[in-house]
């Protein structure tokens, strides 16, 4: 039977973080129903990923050698499911040579049914949420700077280069589809706000072939967005925190626990959008990348015009545009004392625990005290230093520990 591989290869924001924690959770169901998501951890296909295009990722790139043939390896394992997801959004900045590889490494010319899937969303909400993603990774710069870094058509600037790499639709599909029939290429397309709850799921279902499956859903993984004021103050935090607040450290504390666990949940904010002065280029851009999708005839889930952002942002986007550059300070303020709460609940829940710890630790060394002032103990710690003295004493010892062993 023929091997199909599905092989999702982005873009980033378009719902991939909850896409591939329900596949993960699901390993078992899936390999009942003959889909196999290989990986013994959630990470897994990023690592290969990261392995594949030999991309420096803030150290885990020494963690991730190895990772891709690894995952090769599995995918084309022949006692293995006939069907193979493999999934992650980064793999949507492969070079032809990456893919090259890949596709060889995944038996493409063993006759193995190769599908490309890529998740897409209007470049009318990509663009704040690509700049939000930076900020949220320790990125410094303003909204304005990186708005002319990737409208710069040289593109040379590292934030240009990387947004374009992972966010130009038809480019993406040509360097990963290649001469593959058109059935076989699939767009699943993110549908706009106000959308009803569940649909970008419900594509993806039948994307990759999942209906009828009765999978664990959990809980949404997905990546939450911040507001305008939101992320200004992480902004602000970066440029105060960065040189003293090591990357380690940064993560749980900053990205996870203050602008995913805390700013994240303020609602009432305004949006992150785009600039009206932009909105010209945009709307061509994107019409652009429609026609050329619609002119290659690939399979599409979902709606072509819902990459259309601009021309629906009357209905959807606010009307007054709020410049994260400069944000309202009373409601920068109000987000900062939300975040300094968090961080006092998180300190006064880690004092206690430090306390729980030193008690316990106390108790103990109290324990061990009384142990030393037994007269059995000075006994044994007598006879034990006289075995240690002498070769047939030494082996005794290790054939009495080794029967405590057993």
């Amino acid at each position: 039977m023929t091997r199909r591989i599905l092989l999702h290869v982005g873009t980033p924001k378009t719902g991939t973080s909850y896409l591939q924690d329900v596949l993960f959770r699901n390993q078992e169901r899936l390999a009942e129903a003959g889909i196999a998501y290989p990986g013994d951890r959630f990470d897994a296909h990023f690592l290969a990923a990261l392995d594949l295009m030999r991309l420096p990722w803030g150290g885990l790139e020494h963690e991730a050698i190895g990772a891709w043939d690894r995952l090769a390896e599995a995918a084309t394992d022949a006692a293995g499911p006939t069907t193979v997801v493999i999934s992650h959004e980064i793999l949507a900045r492969a070079g032809k040579a990456h893919v090259e590889r890949a596709l060889t490494s995944l038996g493409r010319d063993e006759g193995a049914e190769i599908h490309v899937l890529v998740s897409a969303r209007d470049l009318t909400r990509q663009i704040p949420a690509e700049w939000q993603e930076n900020v949220k990774h320790r990125a410094t710069l303003s909204y304005r700077a990186f708005l002319d870094q990737i409208t710069d058509p040289a593109r040379a600037g590292r934030i240009g280069s990387w947004f374009w790499g992972v966010q130009e639709l038809p480019d993406i599909l040509q360097r990963w589809a290649g001469d593959l029939p058109p059935e076989q290429v699939h767009v699943v397309t993110v549908p706009p706000p106000g959308s009803a709850p569940g649909l970008l799921w419900d594509r993806f279902i039948e994307a990759f072939g999942l209906t009828g499956i009765d999978l664990d859903l959990g809980n949404d993984r997905s990546n939450p967005s911040l507001g305008v004021p939101e992320t200004a103050l992480i902004r602000r935090i970066n440029q105060s925190m960065n040189a003293t607040l090591a990357p380690p450290d940064y993560r749980p504390l900053v990205r996870e626990l203050l602008a995913h666990q805390t700013l994240s949940q303020r609602r009432d904010s305004a949006r992150l959008s785009l600039p009206p002065d932009l909105h010209p280029w945009v709307r061509d851009r994107e019409a652009s990348w429609v026609e050329a999708i619609a002119e290659r005839g690939y399979r599409v889930v979902g709606d072509l015009d819902e990459l259309r952002g601009v021309e629906r942002s009357p209905h959807v986007y606010p009307a007054h545009w709020a410049d994260p550059d400069r944000p309202a300070e009373d409601e920068v303020a109000d987000a900062a004392l939300d975040a300094i709460g968090r961080l006092l609940l998180e300190a006064t829940g880690n004092r206690h625990e430090i306390d729980r710890l030193h008690h316990e630790l106390h108790e103990a060394r109290q324990e061990l005290e009384r142990a030393y002032l037994r007269p059995t103990y000075k006994a044994r710690e007598k006879a034990v230093r006289a075995l240690e003295g002498s070769a047939p004493g030494r082996s005794a010892l290790r054939g009495y520990r080794w029967v405590r062993r057993r």
